[in-house]
């Protein structure tokens, strides 16, 4: 046996001991509705006790982004030993101890294109849960064609001012920062983009949640009237703000591809056996739904295998820079079908809307949800667009 393979035994052992001893029995639980989900933040009234032990055990390690180096909370781990912690978390069922646009999306980008000094103050607070972050991107005229954004940052000596609006910002009205996208000039379109970061408790923010079809609001309208930004804050060079928001959209992307990874069909045979009944067999008595939750189970478990391949190019640094376009088209379309499926399993009950029965409308609720996939971070034309052209290399 090699000596990384010793290695990796020995971390994977006393990874498996660590965590048998101090992730909490209620960490261990599936998460079954938004209350289970921790986000962080400066406001960290309403975890429980086992939420919030558990988020400052695994940041105490820098578990929460075990691959971020050690100097800025990270854990440090190389790929492999990741993968091991993942695993390990996966086999008692672990929560995620965090989850943070902060990290996901804007971490990366500032281990690539931030300064020294916005690396020591902003990555620790996010490895820590500390602070929560928002995303300025789309605007109201400016969505799929992001490169017309037109809320603006103004030159005003020691700081910039920034005004404009921001739409579909998700969770502007929880988020205590945001990383934002303005313009600094106005004589090229993608060249004169900037990326700052400011608080959102400065003066001049303000956000109007948007009502979905879901009943739910996790999207706003953000605005900025008068607002100052310290110049350093600015994020990579003046006007090349573009190369950070191509960088960060990609990790987006990443991101929104896991919608994919949610679950087999196991859950959905069980729900629809609960409502619809079995056979003789005990088979689902519907053979068309059982065939049609088959063939999903089938491309989740391929998705699954491709993802984890994916996560292991991208981390070495040999991914195709177009992949994660086409991991988030997949996966969003596998977690569209995910909840037709659920609908359909659910037979009446999915339907409702309000009953304690039906847990509020849950599965009708993240079915309506669902439908937002496929226009978040990026179109699915898009991505199909950006395939075609850097993948299949097809004429424009």
């Amino acid at each position: 046996m090699s000596g990384e393979a010793i290695d990796l035994d020995t971390f994977r052992t006393q990874t498996r001991a660590w965590l048998e001893e101090n992730c909490p029995v209620e960490m261990r639980a599936p998460v079954t509705s938004d209350r289970d989900v921790v986000w962080g933040g400066r406001d960290q009234s309403k975890l429980t006790a086992a939420q919030k032990t558990w988020l400052d055990r695994m940041a105490a390690r820098g578990w929460t982004v075990p691959d971020w180096p050690a100097a800025y909370g990270g854990g440090g781990l190389s790929a492999a030993d990741t993968k091991v912690l993942r695993e390990e978390m996966a086999r008692i069922g672990a929560r995620n101890p965090l989850n943070s646009f902060g990290i996901s999306m804007l971490g990366p980008a500032l281990l690539k294109y931030g300064s020294e000094a916005q690396k020591q103050e902003h990555l620790p607070k996010i490895a820590r849960g500390e602070i929560r972050w928002c995303q300025g991107y789309s605007e109201p005229n400016a969505g799929s064609d992001l490169a017309s954004l037109a809320t603006s940052a103004v030159d005003a000596g020691d700081h910039f001012v920034v005004n404009g609006q921001k739409v579909w910002t998700s969770y502007a009205d929880q988020a205590d920062w945001i990383f934002c996208l303005v313009r600094t000039d106005k004589a090229s379109k993608q060249g004169g983009i900037s990326f700052v970061l400011f608080d959102m408790a400065s003066p001049g923010v303000s956000t109007k949640p948007i009502l979905l079809i879901s009943g739910y609001s996790p999207f706003c309208e953000t605005f900025f009237d008068d607002v100052k930004v310290p110049k350093e804050n600015l994020v990579g060079e003046l006007n090349k703000g573009w190369d950070v928001a191509k960088y960060l959209l990609g990790h987006e992307r990443e991101m929104i591809s896991g919608m994919g990874l949610a679950g087999g069909g196991e859950a959905l045979i069980e729900r629809a056996k609960a409502s619809i009944g079995v056979d003789a067999a005990g088979r689902l008595a519907d053979p068309l739904l059982r065939a049609q939750i088959a063939m999903y189970d089938l491309r989740a478990r391929a998705f699954a295998a491709q993802s984890e391949r994916f996560i292991d190019e991208l981390k070495a640094g040999r991914a195709h820079p177009a992949q994660p376009s086409m991991m988030k088209y997949y996966g969003t379309e596998l977690n569209k079908a995910r909840h037709e499926l659920a609908m359909a399993a659910g037979g009446s009950d999915s339907v409702e809307w309000e009953s304690e029965r039906s847990g509020g409308g849950r599965a009708a609720r993240a079915w309506l949800r669902t439908k937002a996939n496929s226009i978040e971070g990026g179109t699915s034309e898009i991505q199909l667009n950006i395939v075609a052209k850097r993948i299949l290399e097809l004429p424009g």
